[in-house]
């Protein structure tokens, strides 16, 4: 199925980087926009648009003629919460708002665990459990779903929103469940745009791992099936890491890191994530 027209948010982000080329092939169009000054060179059928998320005027006419978003803006890690109401909160309202306006088919938006990630790991959540979100970063995910199901409710605009754990060289042992390999982000965001009906729909973005701790047996109709698996890794991260504390809800939660800090400060400093975006 090839489309006339895609919008990628967050082109310039870690993982938009990778989702650029395989959207150039699913369409006519891909119009790519962050707030980075350029991305590189563009590949075929792709132009670049800097925009701010949480200025309507700014993004919203990119959205014109679209038969799908893309929705992986945002800042992505914990701040305090008048720093994420524009892009994280504002922006997507404006992404859903603007869709809506302009007769977008679906969204397909780029949620987090963080939304749920004060559960304990060892509850093996499905993706009907409640929010219960870790952070104020956590919470704009939440605002964003809940978005989601409400425009479908009211004004029949599909969305899946996929919760991603942990896309990033896995460098912890946390990562040995919650590890999101970039094929598999690319398959798992190709399967959210090409099954022929979502509604609201959620997903966990996480690949084929021995030990994830998440059920997505009631998103199978997506036809997500990850390949990678992060065993393959898991000799080498265990035998430098250290007992865990089980009374520590950063080992214990599914929000790791993010369900252990303080409101508005960083869960990334805590985090050994390796900037390997890829380049054009």
């Amino acid at each position: 199925m090839k489309l006339k027209k895609l919008v990628l948010t967050g082109a310039a982000g870690r993982l938009g980087s990778y989702l650029r080329e395989p959207l150039s092939k699913m369409a006519d169009e891909l119009v790519s926009t962050d707030i980075a000054e350029d991305i590189g060179t563009l590949y075929d059928g792709e132009s670049y648009h800097r925009a701010d998320l949480a200025q309507y005027d700014e993004i919203v006419p990119l959205l014109e003629g679209a038969d799908m978003v893309i929705h992986f803006g945002a800042i992505v890690d914990e701040k305090p919460f008048m720093e994420l109401l524009g892009p994280n909160f504002i922006g997507s309202y404006n992404i859903f708002e603007g869709a809506s306006q302009h007769g977008v088919r679906r969204v397909v938006y780029a949620s987090s665990i963080h939304a749920v990630g004060m559960h304990k790991k060892a509850d093996f959540i499905g993706i009907d459990a409640p929010h219960r979100p870790d952070t104020f970063y956590g919470l704009a995910k939440c605002f964003t779903e809940d978005m989601g199901s409400m425009y479908w409710d009211k004004r029949q605009l599909e969305s899946v929103h996929l919760r991603i754990l942990s896309a990033a060289q896995v460098n912890n042992a946390r990562a040995l469940g919650s590890w999101l390999s970039y094929d598999d982000l690319i398959h798992l965001v190709t399967r959210a745009i090409d099954t022929p009906s979502v509604g609201f729909s959620v997903i966990y973005g996480v690949s084929n791992n021995d030990r994830a701790p998440v059920d997505n047996a009631k998103a199978s109709f997506l036809g997500y099936r990850p390949k990678d698996n992060a065993e393959q890794f898991a000799e080498e991260v265990l035998a430098q890491t250290d007992a865990p504390d089980v009374t520590d809800p950063g080992e214990m939660c599914h929000g790791g890191p993010f369900a252990k800090v303080d409101l508005g400060q960083s869960g990334l400093a805590q985090m050994n994530i390796v900037d390997d975006r890829k380049k054009t």
